[in-house]
């Protein structure tokens, strides 16, 4: 396949506009639904080019500027104006009301911003919490959508080389130490040509995603891609689809999507959240669905299988779905399948993979470990399974640490030489060739077998939910701040994997003067609150620990993998422990018809309700001047909730509602107001 022969990605932007000006480049789903707008080549270089003038006022080339954007068609002409003023861009995600996350002033002191640019709808909110921390360094502010267009006239393009940096991508790195991967205009040309090559993409083609804006995944190639090989992309909020994972499906039916993906959660909650009801009235076919990727997280085969199950009658086919792997680190992909091919499945004696080794058996076997392949790798990138201790490249039957070399490997981490030389600068022990060459370490685990990498695990402590990295230390950190009776530097955070899903689980040792009157309930709801606040997720169980009894190292270090198999097999130290019950998808509705009987009680009734089903509690265990938080509910569930509600009371609610509305009472008090 050849690939267009761009400079870099303003010059592929250029490009576009003059030969293919009036035609739609992206289109924005507002509801999730019907209600479309668009942006043709055209205009988003017309944006772009004003954006660019206004900054090239304001900052010096290679300046830092922060993207504050929800979802929709505006971040897209701020990310490339920020590429035509030759400024550094570093998306991120928009701060709740009235809030600045613990990460987003991580980000923000690490990448040191001289600018921040937004929509006028989330300035004054922004400004706000942002003039609340005096640490922040001081920042001009704009509102791309208030830019005229005439400024565009005015544009001076700066000099770009293929080496500088197009943005940064924060995707690693804890809470206090976060991590820029600077992603350079070479990058991305590579990486696209990539993902271009191997899911056999042209101008053809059509994308429907749902993925942030300000993720790796979404960024490159929900938007860099469509530009690059010149198709539709077809976008729609997260939340959009996390309330109604059927609008997903029904845009790529209505727009005939060859190539949509996500993590493997995405695909569980379509599995779990449709019913067979909405599919046998649904008019959707599937079948244009060429390259269904999944990456991100683990990928598990009985996922695959019941998803291709479910929607078969709506026109999937099994294989649609193209398995893969990829990091910010190395751009966005490393490794694919090949389009039109099934899925390819592997079976490991679990006994052996303990020991690192690959001793492979039959599916049916019952200490059978199953593992779905990510494809192998495309162009010029290279992939080697190396020993993570010695550095020594491993045996064909031995598991090992995954190291990627290639053009799409980024050039290293934001003002952290010592971390880039750590991870991107891995040279292999003894090579065959006796050439030393630079590798990337991914930090996960894996084999190759028949040209395939599969994934194992992850040599990092990482916990991945929704293909959103979440450092254990972090998690920790907020649950020993939760309530005094918990010892700090006491505690483990990890993911266990259970029907498909991972989930998070917290051991943590309590004080030892606390155990005279150890108040488990209380605790419980401490740590489900302040997880659910600080991360938006919930936890899936609890473990309170004896003091002084969790796996440490010699020198003091939580052994967080080992407390996740003392867990497991049911061998530590409790005190007092919580699991969350069954939860069931499908909780009936209690009926509300928008008329004279529509009153502050019965809303109230049919919160609590559906929180007391969720959280398999009785009603009355439900307090309505409690924060909502106190019941760990994670941000998924509760935006499905708001779709539920909107649809009760014959309203269009904003997906913020829960968090700006902490209490049932308050929420209520809103509602009634509409």
């Amino acid at each position: 396949m050849s690939h267009p022969n761009f400079s870099d990605l303003v010059n592929c932007l250029q490009l576009r506009s003059q030969n293919q000006s009036n035609q739609n480049v992206f289109t924005f789903l507002v509801d999730g639904e019907l209600d479309a707008v668009h942006l043709s080549y055209g205009e988003l270089d017309l944006q772009a080019r004003a954006i660019a003038t206004k900054l090239q006022t304001l900052v010096l080339s290679g300046s830092r500027v922060l993207l504050c954007y929800p979802s929709g068609l505006e971040f897209i002409s701020a990310f490339f104006g920020c590429l035509y003023a030759g400024a550094i861009a570093v998306p991120v995600a928009p701060p709740k009301r009235g809030q600045m996350q613990s990460r987003l002033q991580a980000i923000v002191n690490d990448a040191q911003p001289t600018v921040v640019l937004t929509t006028s709808a989330l300035l004054d909110n922004l400004k706000q919490a942002w003039q609340s921390l005096p640490e922040l360094p001081s920042v001009q502010w704009i509102a791309s959508d208030r830019l005229s267009d005439d400024l565009a006239a005015q544009w001076q393009h700066p000099e770009i080389k293929l080496d500088s940096i197009a943005f940064l991508q924060y995707t690693s790195g804890s809470t206090g130490h976060p991590k820029g991967v600077m992603v350079s205009h070479r990058n991305l040309l590579h990486n696209s040509a990539y993902i271009q090559t191997a899911f056999e993409l042209d101008q053809k083609s059509v994308s429907v995603s749902w993925l942030p804006n300000f993720h790796d995944m979404g960024l490159i190639d929900s938007i860099i891609q469509p530009i690059y090989s010149g198709f539709l992309g077809v976008l729609m909020s997260p939340v959009a689809f996390l309330q109604k994972p059927m609008r997903w499906l029904a845009a790529i039916s209505r727009y005939r999507a060859t190539h949509c993906g996500g993590p493997n959660q995405g695909y569980e909650l379509c599995v779990r959240k449709i019913s067979e009801d909405q599919i046998n009235q649904a008019q959707i076919d599937l079948s244009s669905w060429q390259s269904a990727y999944t990456g991100a997280e683990p990928i598990r085969r009985s996922t695959l299988e019941q998803f291709a199950a479910k929607f078969q009658p709506l026109g999937f086919q099994s294989k649609f779905f193209y398995p893969c792997y990829g990091m910010a680190e190395s751009t966005l992909m490393i490794s694919g399948g090949n389009v039109d091919a099934e899925p390819v499945y592997c079976a490991i004696a679990s006994q052996a993979l303990e020991q690192q080794q690959v001793v492979p058996i039959t599916e049916t076997e019952l200490n059978a470990k199953h593992f779905v392949s990510v494809g192998s790798t495309w162009l010029d990138t290279k992939i080697a399974i190396a020993n993570p201790e010695t550095q020594v490249e491993c045996q064909p039957d031995q598991i090992g640490e995954i190291w990627v070399s290639g053009g799409s490997v980024a050039l290293g981490y934001w003002q952290q030489p010592e971390a880039t030389k750590a991870t991107f600068q891995a040279q292999l022990v003894g090579s065959q060739d006796g050439k030393q060459e630079n590798w990337l370490r991914t930090g996960d685990l894996g084999f190759m077998r028949d040209r395939q990498l599969f994934i194992t695990g992850r040599l990092k402590d990482l916990v991945i939910l929704w293909g959103r990295n979440h450092y254990p230390q972090d998690i920790e950190m907020t649950v020993q701040n939760s309530h005094p009776a918990l010892r700090i530097d006491g505690g483990a955070a990890f993911a266990i994997d259970r029907d498909r899903q991972e989930y998070l689980v917290i051991v943590q040792e309590v004080e030892r003067t606390a155990l005279r009157e150890l108040d488990v309930e209380a605790i419980v709801t401490a740590i489900r609150q302040a997880v659910s606040e600080q991360h938006e997720i919930s936890v899936f169980a609890i473990a309170l620990l004896k003091p002084a009894s969790i796996s440490k190292t010699s020198s003091g270090k939580i052994q967080r993998q080992a407390c996740r198999q003392q867990f497991l097999a049911n061998s530590l130290d409790i005190v007092g422990q919580w699991v969350q019950p069954n939860i069931e998808d499908a909780v009936p509705s209690i009926s509300i018809s928008l008329n004279a009987d529509l009153t502050e009680e019965a809303i109230a009734e049919w919160i609590v309700t559906r929180i007391s089903q969720v959280v398999n509690l009785d009603s009355d265990e439900i307090d309505t001047d409690e924060p909502i938080s106190r019941y760990g509910i994670d941000s998924s569930v509760l935006l499905s909730l708001t779709a539920d509600l909107s649809e009760k009371i014959g309203h269009q609610l904003m997906p913020t509602l829960f968090w700006e509305y902490p209490t049932i009472t308050a929420l209520t008090d809103h509602l009634m107001t509409l």
